[in-house]
């Protein structure tokens, strides 16, 4: 058996800017898989890169045991790939927009409706797939771009940042969508810079920064390298947040961390539940109150601070990797 995506010692360049730089890494087949990392990281030039629809300057890439540069044919009959606009015909009704990609695919009138069946199904949008497109919300219109990708029934669909520009209640809808499609066999390979849609939707991560694998492995398994409990308290402002950050600041452990727009202040705790009565005192004593306390795993978000010193959001889009 191969494991479903092989790349050793992947690099490519754009004029100065390397989006990958020796990128080494194993994705195994069966379970959803989440390059996460931020803007300019490398994800979009792996995934074209996946798709055959560029080629590395140096190292190799398997998919399926077949190398994009040597069979990208044999490649391209495994996979989807939905990029990260809705590429739909808006004047088109749902069921037409399938049925045209089905009859694209080589399929006749009658095999071509059927797909577009088995798709609305899929997609949950059978109440909606006689209306215009120009109807749809904007998890309505990802989802029925999500299925189109579908109809060829491919081993691998990759996502490429699949619910970028859409507001919580449309990502909601796709992420459901994209559950449906690991559950009925598909394996799905998504980039994301979204910490928590990496935490909902993969069983497996790969953390890259500036084109190199800086972290990978199950969920559970990155969390762990941030090697504590996490203590988590919300104030009612924003200067008794910092009060608390200066209270915690003294215990003499690691530096807490704040957020003034949810008015939160965390802080590692190595100790576990063992620290969490000396936090408790220690505010106590210096009369800064909470609203919440409370002692909980770290986030992906810690993590990746921890393994690269900044969060997903801090770094500006690569224009190079943009136009890959």
């Amino acid at each position: 058996m191969h494991a479903l995506i092989e790349a050793d010692g992947l690099s490519k360049q754009f004029g100065k800017v390397e989006a990958l730089t020796e990128l080494s890494l194993t994705l195994p087949a069966g379970q959803p898989v989440a390059i996460l990392g931020p803007n300019g990281a490398g994800k979009t030039t792996f995934i074209r890169m996946v798709a055959t629809l560029i080629q590395p300057d140096r190292g190799t890439l398997m998919v399926s045991g077949h190398d994009v540069v040597r069979d990208p044919m044999a490649v391209r009959r495994m996979i989807g790939l939905a990029g990260q606009s809705a590429a739909v015909e808006e004047m088109m009704t749902g069921r037409e927009n399938l049925v045209m990609v089905a009859r694209l695919y080589g399929q006749g009138r009658a095999e071509a409706v059927a797909s577009s069946e088995r798709i609305l199904e899929q997609m949950h949008l059978v109440d909606a797939a006689d209306r215009r497109v120009k109807t749809y919300s904007g998890g309505m219109r990802r989802r029925l771009d999500l299925g189109a990708s579908l109809v060829g029934s491919p081993r691998l669909l990759l996502l490429d940042e699949p619910t970028t520009g859409l507001d919580p209640g449309s990502r909601n809808e796709v992420w459901d969508g994209i559950r449906d499609m690991s559950r009925s066999g598909t394996d799905i390979l998504l980039t994301t810079q979204y910490l928590d849609e990496a935490d909902h939707l993969a069983a497996y991560i790969v953390i890259i920064d500036e084109g190199r694998v800086v972290a990978q492995g199950t969920p559970d398994e990155l969390k762990s390298r941030v090697g504590a409990d996490m203590v988590e308290l919300h104030t009612v402002d924003v200067p008794t947040m910092q009060r608390a950050a200066e209270v915690l600041g003294a215990l003499g452990m690691t530096a807490p961390s704040t957020d003034a727009a949810t008015r939160r202040c965390s802080l590692a705790a190595p100790g576990g539940s063992r620290l969490l009565p000396v936090v408790v005192r220690a505010l106590d004593d210096a009369a800064v109150p909470v609203e919440d306390i409370t002692l909980r795993r770290p986030t992906l978000d810690e993590v990746f601070l921890a393994l690269t010193g900044r969060n997903t959001d801090t770094d500006p889009t690569s224009p190079e990797e943009d136009a890959a």
